[in-house]
């Protein structure tokens, strides 16, 4: 079977509790576009990064216990994106958002966790120093 460059991106489904404040979250402190909104559901997208957003109602979605993810976002230069959040991410809880920082797996990542807290870590390729 010959491969083709067919796939584009991936778009995963983030469960949150309160689809309005997700929204808000995503285009107020990230600097995502909602490019449709319908009920409990949301699409918001920047640049080749999306996320389909979906109101758990009850237990629907994720079962109890295990709503919280981690999603890692590749950036090209976390720098630049932490100096450019940074007057919005101003406005979250102290320690929800951590970086940017060096990581000893050669990544520099920036983390922000949320209001529902679901974490959305950016990260950047960097140099791996060996001793």
């Amino acid at each position: 079977m010959e491969r083709t460059n067919n796939l584009t991106r991936v778009t995963p489904f983030m469960h949150v509790p309160d689809i309005d404040a997700a929204v808000r979250f995503f285009t107020r402190i990230l600097g995502f576009e909602c490019r449709f909104r319908q009920g409990s559901y949301a699409f918001v997208a920047r640049e080749a990064v999306a996320f389909r957003l979906l109101q758990n109602d009850g237990d629907d979605g994720a079962p109890p216990g295990n709503r919280r993810f981690c999603y890692y976002v590749d950036v090209k230069d976390v720098d630049a994106l932490a100096e450019e959040l940074r007057p919005h991410i101003a406005s979250l809880n102290d320690g929800d958002v951590h970086g940017p920082i060096d990581q000893l797996y050669g990544q520099r990542e920036l983390m922000v966790v949320a209001p529902d807290g679901n974490l959305l870590v950016f990260g950047q390729d960097v140099a791996v120093k060996r001793a």
